[in-house]
């Protein structure tokens, strides 16, 4: 399993961002699909998941203000970052929870990370 994630970058406060992440190779289904990001000195953290039935959980810090959005059919999760404060720096991870065979126990699969960087 291989995730490609797109996206991210230096944004101004206020401004927006949007991260793509697309997950390839040889699995049954996808169970769930996400964001986490990791800041300097911080532990990881959930930003937001989708399920794909397209039940979704966002932090606290993001609700209002991020949307996840999970496209089945490309394998390929989508978080719009709207009205983005400096706090919202971090190295973003991409997450998905899938099952390789349809017997298989869930397995959890991340992807190498990309920077966001909001600016004040």
């Amino acid at each position: 399993v291989q995730l490609q994630a797109s996206g991210g970058g230096l944004a101004q406060a206020g401004g927006s961002l949007r991260l793509s992440c697309a997950a390839s190779g040889t699995f049954f289904s996808i169970l769930n699909m996400g964001w986490f990001r990791q800041a300097p000195g911080k532990e990881r953290e959930l930003v937001a998941t989708s399920s794909s039935g397209g039940n979704t959980v966002l932090a606290d810090a993001v609700k209002g203000r991020f949307t996840i959005s999970l496209d089945n059919a490309e394998n390929t999760v989508h978080l719009q970052m709207d009205v983005l404060k400096p706090e919202d720096t971090a190295v973003y991870y991409c997450h998905v929870n899938l099952l390789v065979k349809f017997y298989s126990a869930p397995s959890d699969h991340w992807g190498q990370g990309t920077q966001v960087t909001v600016s004040s």
